[in-house]
């Protein structure tokens, strides 16, 4: 058995809350973040999560939904006050956890700690290339000599190839999520304005513009427009990059075409098999929007594995 001297934990979604820790540091705030470093059962937020308090009792973010954020809340206000962080457990079979909400069985740990050094910090995390995984180590101790790390993923960004009516439902939806969306199609007719107010969108042919996106490992590409012209280019660059989801819409008949023309052109197995064909949860999806549904829970449950898988 191999042992670490780090907890590590990986997310995506810590943008906002840094921005929040350098906004209020900029204003003279002292702070404290509670961290989730490990979960068990039904516990409602996953490792990795954050809550930032200040001394007046602000908060943003949230490490539980909220059943055990309040005492979370006055360990932090504690940790502010004396410089030392603080590990707090919450189990099924203590009362306390009873106390503060979780009853439906679960465990969770939170790391309690004071924000020191915060620009130099938030300098590393918000600054610089957004495509970069960044590291950042707790200051504080938790048991047995171990340290957390909590490992900063990119945003999460969706390249959708094909202007189509779903591409209209998906891209509605992934901004709910807070996906960063590009559209691209080369055909300015579909690929417009008009159609797709708000979106980001590229004109250029696929692979050209994958190229000037960019891919890393948080980036999904979608190609929906079911012309191999468009689709094909976009998913030769996709296979062989770093993206954790790559999804094609078409039918089993299309997807194993698709497959023999990636494959007579020289694309290994294992690179033909991340493409998801057909794209999605099967869920019975009919329409626009229930396909579009479809491929956004694949997406998220591959993501949400993914993250899983990264911590050792």
């Amino acid at each position: 058995m191999v042992v670490f001297d780090t907890v590590r934990a990986m997310s995506t979604d810590w943008r906002h809350i840094w921005q929040t820790i350098r906004d209020w540091d900029s204003e003279g705030r002292k702070m404290a973040l509670a961290t989730v470093v490990k979960t068990w059962g039904s516990s409602p937020r996953p490792v990795g999560s954050h809550l930032v308090i200040d001394a007046d009792g602000h908060m943003e973010g949230s490490v539980s939904g909220g059943c055990v954020d309040g005492v979370v809340v006055t360990s932090a206000n504690e940790c502010i006050k004396t410089g030392k962080g603080e590990l707090l457990k919450f189990e099924v079979a203590t009362d306390q956890a009873w106390e503060v909400g979780l009853s439906c069985g679960g465990e969770v740990d939170i790391l309690v700690e004071p924000l020191v050094d915060i620009e130099k910090k938030a300098a590393f995390l918000l600054d610089g290339d957004p495509n970069q995984v960044r590291e950042l180590k707790s200051e504080t101790e938790m048991t047995g000599g171990e340290f957390f790390t909590h490992v900063y993923k990119p945003a999460l960004k969706m390249i959708v190839v094909g202007a189509v009516h779903i591409s209209q439902a998906l891209v509605r939806m992934a901004e709910t999520l807070d996906i960063d969306v590009t559209l691209v199609d080369p055909r300015t007719a579909y690929a417009s304005e008009e159609r797709f107010p708000g979106t980001k969108f590229l004109t250029d042919w696929p692979d050209e513009a994958l190229e000037k996106i960019g891919i890393n490992s948080s980036t999904a590409i979608i190609t929906l427009s079911h012309d191999p012209k468009l689709d094909d280019p976009a998913l030769e660059i996709a296979v062989k990059s770093e993206a954790f989801y790559i999804a094609a819409l078409g039918s089993r008949k299309t997807q194993k075409q698709r497959r023999e023309r990636l494959s007579d052109k020289g694309f290994s197995d294992a690179e033909i098999a991340r493409i998801h064909g057909p794209a999605g949860l099967d869920i019975g999806a009919l329409e626009p929007a229930e396909i579009a549904l479809s491929i956004l829970s694949e997406l998220v449950s591959i993501r949400r594995a993914e993250n899983i898988k990264g911590i050792a």
